[in-house]
């Protein structure tokens, strides 16, 4: 295909052929219909190699499909990100995380190798040691360095339970220093925290186990039961810590029934024990569903009323992030994931040289705030996270310049690829793709 648009003279940029609705963020973008959509139904696990510990995957093959595949082999991935839907080739060109990035950093951290097909039609493989620019390159570059085709992927042995540990705390600063604490523990495996209000929070430690108190195991991943989110803040509200012991592969899609906390919104009485005992095998709906139904006017409301952000955030800003959170936004609950960035080359790294410890704050759901204005407000928002060296995930709305942008993210390499590799008639600049001063 990309021969071919070669051949016709290459008169218009590319892109991936999946209908946007398709994707799991909320954005479509409206590009799909003005470019050359190159159709990749690409969505096998190619190999297990058991001795390397790597797993070799197509650009489609989703989370769900992929533990499904290593469980019953005793292998995982070390950064399972939380939905069933999302795909190795949008967590590799877009970002993904999940509560073990602490120790392994982000989904891309984990990728060993990358095989992609470049705008002259070759086909590449690229890794640390091999081609090494265009491997540092590719994460957060949203397929516009050329189209993937294959990945690498680290395994590690699977465990069947997480042994989890819930404790509520109380006051911002002791939050964040517990939160602090834990994520610098390399013997925890997981480490997640659950904002409810300025005040307070409930942090969670797993360790990954074959052994389980028999009484102690719940299957949160069962469709009749409380939605996680709802479950995390009885401890809260009881004021007590507790031990459970959760199915790993429940654990790992523990936030997919109700979509996070998005669900709440979607279905209001969701988590009402009757409706998830009659009808709790239906949800969650489909995101993909959601954005194939819903109509102009619902989309606008929902872009004006409503955020799904995630904002990366060096831990020592953590404090003074909530804070700029709750004056900005104020939405509740808000997530925190940690994760360690490690120096490399590319789009996003610390500022230092050295590996910092980042954490994610996921806000999703309708802003509390009484002035809240969502271009005003988010920009705001971004202008805090830049100044903190933080970064945005590229799947949310996101209201920069193109000089804000490149002042958030490190474009060097990226130009400079660009640049030696024709990109610049086959596909647009990452900016052009993701940022609504671009798209509009």
């Amino acid at each position: 295909q990309v021969r071919e648009w070669k051949n016709e003279g290459s008169k218009r940029y590319m892109c991936t052929g999946r209908p946007g609705w398709l994707t799991v963020s909320l954005r479509v973008g409206k590009y799909k219909k003005i470019h050359k959509n190159i159709m990749i139904n690409l969505m096998d696990v190619l190999e297990v190699d058991s001795e390397r510990q790597v797993v070799r995957v197509e650009p489609l093959v989703t989370m769900g499909q992929l533990t499904a595949h290593l469980n019953p082999m005793g292998w995982t991935i070390p950064v399972v990100p939380e939905l069933d839907d999302l795909t190795v080739g949008g967590l590799i060109m877009g970002t993904g995380i999940e509560s073990s990035s602490h120790i392994y950093g982000l989904f891309q951290h984990t990728c060993v190798a990358y095989e992609l097909v470049l705008a002259d039609g070759s086909l590449v493989r690229c890794s640390p040691t091999e081609n090494s620019d265009l491997f540092y390159a590719v994460p957060w570059s949203c397929g516009t360095l050329g189209f993937l085709v294959a990945a690498e992927i680290k395994m590690i042995p699977a465990k069947k339970y997480v042994k989890i540990h819930y404790e509520p705390v109380r006051g911002l600063q002791k939050i964040c220093e517990k939160f602090t604490e834990e994520s610098k523990k390399k013997e925890n495996s997981f480490v997640e925290g659950l904002v409810y209000s300025l005040e307070e929070a409930v942090i969670m430690t797993g360790v990954l186990t074959d052994e389980a108190e028999q009484s102690k195991i719940n299957r949160i991943g069962n469709y009749y039961k409380p939605w996680f989110f709802k479950h995390v803040e009885k401890y809260l509200k009881a004021d007590r810590t507790g031990i459970e012991y959760i199915p790993s592969r429940h654990y790992y899609h523990r936030h997919t029934r109700s979509i996070f906390w998005e669900l709440q919104d979607i279905i209001p009485f969701g988590n009402n024990p009757v409706f998830r005992y009659l009808f709790g095998w239906m949800v969650p709906p489909k995101i993909s569903l959601l954005k194939l139904t819903q109509g102009e006017a619902i989309r606008k409301l929902y872009e004006q009323h409503h955020v799904v952000q995630d904002m990366l955030v060096p831990m020592k800003s953590l404090e003074k992030s909530i804070q700029t959170f709750h004056v900005d936004l104020n939405v509740y609950p808000l997530w925190l994931c940690p994760f360690i960035l490690p120096n490399n080359p590319g789009m996003v790294h610390p500022k230092g040289d050295e590996a910092e410890l980042y954490v994610d704050i996921g806000a999703y759901g309708e802003p509390k705030r009484k002035q809240f204005e969502a271009r005003a407000s988010m920009r705001q928002m971004e202008k805090f996270v830049r100044s903190v060296h933080g970064f945005q995930m590229l799947y949310a709305d996101c209201y920069m310049t193109r000089e804000e942008f490149w002042d958030m993210f490190d474009g060097s390499l990226y130009h400079k690829l660009r640049e030696q590799m024709n990109c610049k008639d086959a596909f647009p600049e990452v900016y052009d793709k993701i940022c609504k001063a671009a798209r509009h």
